[in-house]
């Protein structure tokens, strides 16, 4: 759904509800949580609701994955080496 958005046209649930082959409260849900999250933003035209991708948004929670990316990829590496490690045996 992002990227049906993210070509910038404004799009309504029933256009994006007949590209995914889904029912429209189904994609109004996902909408919703989208929105919530601050990925998209809507406008009212008289009774059909257009979405749009808040392209912003979506590059601070790109930047939000690949900070946590990288710290849990340095944590399991690390671990990884614990784990390798022969066990020290304790005199």
């Amino acid at each position: 759904m992002i990227h049906a958005l993210a070509r910038g046209q404004a799009r309504s649930a029933g256009e994006l509800g007949r590209r995914f082959h889904s029912a429209q409260p189904t994609i109004s849900r996902h909408l919703k949580v989208l929105e919530r999250a601050g990925l998209v933003r809507r406008s009212v035209e008289g009774r059909v609701h257009r979405f749009r991708l808040r392209q912003k948004k979506l590059e601070e929670a790109r930047g939000w994955i690949a900070r946590h990316q990288a710290f849990w990829e340095g944590a399991v590496d690390r671990l990884d080496r614990l784990f390798s490690e022969p066990p020290r045996h304790a005199r």
